[in-house]
């Protein structure tokens, strides 16, 4: 379900920037774009409302697995009070952070395809967020021989790749290993 009013949802978000910005210090400009393009290749991320960093701080907002990004992304999801299934409408970015991050996950999850392959043994990923593991779960949908699966809970939930005969029980994952 599309947002109802996006124009009305960007004004918002540029209101919580401009004070995040003013009252933070930091030395960021931002551009807020209603329904950006995005390449047909991308069917993992089509957000209606896109806002991108820029600036003498851009290596702050990056630091520590884009941390701060992350966090002023939620605030204003929370913000605009979007239910969880449709928070990949909103997206910042930040020196084309998110296009790096998603080419990332795409490698980790092939070089986990292979792994299974292999040993027969189930790959688990570290912990990550409902956006991180969609984009693999989507990038290993048409491996037939392939299944995934997001297991635990809160901020421990991460996605396990499982040969497709794998049965419950049998062995044990395989340590987790940051992608």
């Amino acid at each position: 379900m599309p947002i109802p009013d996006k124009i009305a949802a960007a004004n918002k978000i540029n209101e919580f920037l401009k004070g995040v910005v003013a009252n933070t210090g930091l030395r960021l400009k931002y551009r807020i774009t209603v329904d950006p393009q995005v390449a047909d290749d991308r069917d993992w991320e089509r957000p209606e409302i896109l806002v991108e960093f820029a600036g003498p701080d851009s290596p702050l907002v990056l630091e520590r697995g884009a941390e701060l990004l992350r966090a002023v992304e939620l605030l204003a999801i929370e913000m605009l009070r979007l239910p969880g299934n449709e928070h990949e409408k909103i997206s910042f970015d930040c020196m084309n952070h998110r296009a790096m991050r998603l080419e990332e996950l795409r490698m980790a999850a092939g070089v986990a395809a292979d792994k299974v392959r292999k040993t027969g043994v189930p790959y688990e990923f570290a912990p990550m967020s409902s956006r991180e593991r969609r984009i693999v779960h989507l990038a290993l949908r048409d491996q037939s021989d392939l299944h995934t699966e997001s297991q635990g809970e809160g901020m421990r939930r991460h996605l396990v790749v499982y040969p497709k005969n794998h049965r419950p029980g049998g062995s044990k994952p395989a340590a987790r290993t940051i992608p």
